[in-house]
Order: C-alpha cells, then structure tokens, then sequence
C-alpha cells in the first residue's frame, strides 16, 4: 500500500472537488476570453443591418431575432466573468429599454483592448485607473455633443417624439420604422400623464394576431382581449361594468354542512331556493345599472342563464394582472364575490365592447376613448410567430425609449458620429496623461471604433474606408457627420434624421466600463464543488429511462 500524502496549500484548506484559478494568465485572461466570446455573438447583431440569431433555449422554445437582451437572457451563461457583462446588459434594458447590443460588444472591445496591454506588461490596475479617468472625461464630452434646444421638447409632439424613437425601432425592424414608429408615438401619447415623468410603460400593451401584414396594425385605445364573451351578447356600447374577481358562481359554505332531505319535495324547493339566490344577486347587479360582469373566475351555468336573462354581456379574463389592467381602463374597482354590495362608484364604465374575427381569431376589443385613457393596445400582424415576437420587442423598445425621453429628452448625433467624435476627443486627452495608463485611455477611444466597423461590416461596406473618412470629416469639424448605410458613405446625421437619446448612450458606455473595471479587478477565481447529486444526464449506472 502506498503511503498517502495529506494535501497542502489551498487544496488541505478547501473541500475536495474545489477549482482554483489565480494569476494573471489563468484568472485574468480566461476571463477576458470568456467575456469576448460572448461580445462575439452579439456584435454581428449590432445596428439596423445587423444579423439574426437562433437561440433554441432549455425548453425547446426558439427565438429568431436581432435583440441582445433576448439572446444573452435566452443562452443561459455559465461563466461567472460572462454573466457580468450579461448582468450589465440587462440592466440597460431595464434601465433605457435600449442599448443593450452597444453595452455587451463594447465591454468585450474594452477587454480585447485591457488583453493587449496586459500582453505588453500593464498591470490590472494601470488599466482600470486609464478606464476610469476615460470615463469620467467621456461624460464631459458626449455633453458638448448633444444637440442644441433638444433638452426643451412637449412629449406630446408627434413629430418630436417619432424623431427619437426612429433609431431604436430602425435598430430591430430596420426598412418599416415609418410605419412602426407613429403607431408607438400614438400609443404612448394617448397614455402620457399630466405629468411625463410619471409614465408607465406597462400602459401601453400589444396584442399579437397571426395573419395580415404590417400595414394592418393599429392601435386601440382601450384593451384587446383574446377569447369570446361568455354569453350570447356580443357587442355592448356606452356601458357600466362590474367586475368580481371571485367569479360568478353559487358561492360554497365556508364549512362543511350535511342536509337532511326527508322528501322529493324538499328536494325540489332545496334546488328552487338556490336558483332564486343566483335570480337574486344577478338581478341585484342589474338594477346597479350595469350592462357588463367581468368575472375573474369561472362562470356558472346558472349564472349564466340569469345574466342571460338580464341582458347582461359576461367576460372572463383568467389573469388577475390582465384583471387590474381592465379596471385601471375602465375605473371600475373589483368586487371579491357576487354577493358584495355594488355601490355606483364601484362601477366602471366603457364606451363599448365587441367580439371582432381578426385573421380568424375572435378577440374582445374593450375601447375607452373618452373616458380616462389609461391604456392603449397597439396590434400587431404578422405572418409568423417569431416575426410577431420580433415585433414586439421593436414596440417595447419604442415605448422603453418614450419613458427615457420623458424623463431626458436631450439627443446627441447618431450613426456612429457620436462614437468618432469620442475616440478623437478621447486620443487628444490621452497624450495629455504622463503615466502609464495613458496607454489604457489612448485603447479605450481605439475602442469606439467598434461601432462603426461593425455598422459598416454589417451593412457589407468597407470598413476601414469608412472610419478613415469619418476621421477626415470630423478633424475638419463636421462632428454630426455619420454613416449613411443605404448610400454606402458618410453623411451629415441631422439630414439622414438619426438621433440618439443622450441617456441611452451614457448609461451603455457607463454599464460597459464599469462591468470592464469589475471583470479586470478579478485575480482569483475559487469555485466550490457543485452541490447536488447526479443530474438528470449523468444517471447513476442501472438506472433506466421510463420510456
């Protein structure tokens, strides 16, 4: 037998199955691959022309599409370094609602960037101290650049609002913005409060039905709800509604009680008193003056025939969030049961409700347009169900970017002008730096570079040519000169009418860099057995599958 060492070092102090990585090769740099990996899938989907994926994720469901946030949420990232950058785009998301792509590909720029200097002999913290002193002069620029007069604007200007929201919708729907963005601006408008800081994007709903094309859709003020009326009565106008959210139904005893029944003629007045109750606290909700009960549950049959009875029209919505949007439409406040007392202010009202076939789908469109218009409904059509998703995240992002503009409506030029125009500013301010993170500064601009490259790349354009003219057009002074993709060649942006919000731009570029500094600063990675016994894969021998 032979003799058996005790481990020493980290492996005595820790529990076996442990994985420990330190130094600048093992931790630092696999984290920088693993985190340019990640930029690599998502910058071919950066701008208007910008790649699709197709991500089939654990449930076998797939998604077609050019947006960030969808596939870095979708992929599932293992890697500890990885779901930084994943965890920065994301809060983009939540953040502007825009801008995800732009965090996740320049972070990885930045830490090809931070490789190349640690390569050449830079420590981690040379590095981080240039990003930082980069980023903190960045905002002072990207300030300078943004477009006089734009921080005044009434959100409730169409044209005004069309103008920001081109960019964002064009980046995920590029060709149908023209028609995609009114009905946004529409949407958003109608809902906007008194005061626009106060904006709720959840106000603005999109209702997605398969057949027709994208110069059907419309937007409804009001909600549209999939599924039929319950009863017979299919179109109601000008109508008070109630809505009881416990469902209308003969209500059970709270306890448990046994009935004797001694004779057939109790029995049959045992069933009468029951139907006269539902008779009853039906007629009750009638002559409340409502026309319509929304039920938030089932819907009995002998309700039923008693609502039918009464004229009544009967709606089921199964959701109780889709439940409170419906009384946020109508002002109407839920009651927990039928038996509840219905006071007049408890009552909601509508202008009207029908059951309308779209694309052979029959759908309930609740429309509101005098009264408080709480919430819009934008329709989507589309050929295809992952078209119709795609679609929805372009409104999303619409409607994401009407929130940010509300709160700051300043704009700075799009098209990669922004970008240019940073790098130069920034190269300049590097060579007034004496130590070495001059060098971090000076790759942190050769960083912006990215965009247009990629911009250009995608549209199948020749990228060097395109930077090099879009350095000559700047030095000269044109600092709104941009790419024009169509044309193939660089452009003034405020003709070509591409804007980006000021937020979207600062809150990327700070999510990215401060993701960059925190992946950087990592020296050690120390990763526990994984608890848990054998997954479902890796069954233990002897064990078979049921089928």
């Amino acid at each position: 037998m032979g003799l058996q060492t005790q481990p020493y070092g980290i492996q005595g102090m820790l529990k076996e199955g442990h994985k420990h990585f330190s130094g600048v090769e093992e931790a630092v740099i696999k984290n920088i691959d693993a985190c340019k990996q990640l930029s690599t899938i998502t910058r071919t989907s950066l701008g208007p022309n910008g790649m699709n994926k197709m991500v089939i994720n654990h449930l076998d469901k797939l998604f077609v599409t050019s947006d960030t946030a969808t596939i870095v949420n979708e992929l599932e990232v293992q890697h500890p370094a990885a779901k930084l950058l994943v965890l920065a785009g994301k809060a983009q998301q939540e953040e502007i609602g825009d801008g995800a792509n732009l965090v996740v590909s320049f972070a990885g720029e930045l830490l090809q960037g931070a490789e190349e200097l640690i390569r050449m002999g830079l420590h981690p913290s040379d590095i981080i101290i240039g990003y930082t002193k980069a980023i903190n002069k960045l905002v002072e620029i990207l300030e300078g650049l943004v477009e006089e007069g734009s921080d005044i604007m009434d959100v409730r200007n169409k044209d005004e609002v069309i103008l920001r929201m081109r960019a964002p919708v064009a980046s995920k729907q590029y060709g149908q913005e023209d028609i995609l963005c009114p009905l946004i601006a529409d949407a958003c408008i109608q809902v906007c409060p008194k005061n626009p800081t106060n904006f709720n994007v959840d106000n603005v709903r999109v209702a997605k039905l398969l057949g027709g094309g994208l110069h059907n859709c419309t937007t409804v003020r009001g909600m549209v709800l999939k599924g039929d009326t319950v009863g017979s009565v299919k179109r109601i106008e000008k109508a008070k509604v109630v809505v009881i959210a416990g469902g209308v139904d003969t209500t059970a005893t709270e306890t448990k009680g046994t009935v004797l029944i001694h004779s057939a003629e109790q029995l049959e007045n045992y069933a009468k008193t029951e139907e006269a109750k539902v008779e009853e606290l039906i007629k009750a909700v009638a002559e409340s003056g409502a026309k319509v009960i929304v039920s938030g549950a089932a819907v009995g049959e002998m309700a039923l025939h008693f609502c039918e009875r009464y004229k009544l029209m009967v709606l089921k919505i199964g959701s109780k969030f889709e439940l409170r949007r419906f009384c946020r439409t109508t002002g109407a406040i839920a009651l927990l049961k039928l038996g509840s007392v219905v006071n007049p202010d408890d009552l909601g009202y509508v202008d009207s409700i029908s059951v309308e076939e779209i694309g052979g789908s029959r759908v309930t469109v609740v429309r509101n347009e005098q009264g408080g218009n709480s919430v819009t409904t934008v329709l989507l059509r589309a050929s295809t169900d992952s078209i119709l998703d795609d679609l929805e995240r372009a409104v999303d992002d619409g409607v994401n970017t009407y929130k940010a503009l509300c709160r700051d409506s300043r704009i700075v030029p799009g098209a990669a002008a922004t970008e240019i125009e940073l790098a130069r500013k920034l190269k300049e301010f590097s060579f007034t730096e004496t130590g070495l993170d001059q060098y971090a500064i000076a790759k942190f601009a050769e960083s912006f570079e990215m965009i247009p490259k990629t911009l250009a790349e995608n549209a199948g354009l020749n990228a060097m040519e395109i930077i090099s003219s879009l350095y000559a057009e700047h030095s000269a002074g044109n600092i709104k000169v941009g790419i024009d993709l169509e044309g193939g060649a660089c452009k003034d942006v405020s003709t070509l009418k591409i804007w980006d919000l000021f937020v979207t731009k600062f809150h990327a570029l700070k999510y990215a860099a401060d993701a960059v500094c925190t992946v950087l600063r990592v020296d050690q990675i120390i990763m526990s057995k994984p608890a848990g016994g054998p997954g479902r894969r890796d069954q233990p021998a002897g064990m078979d599958n049921e089928d």
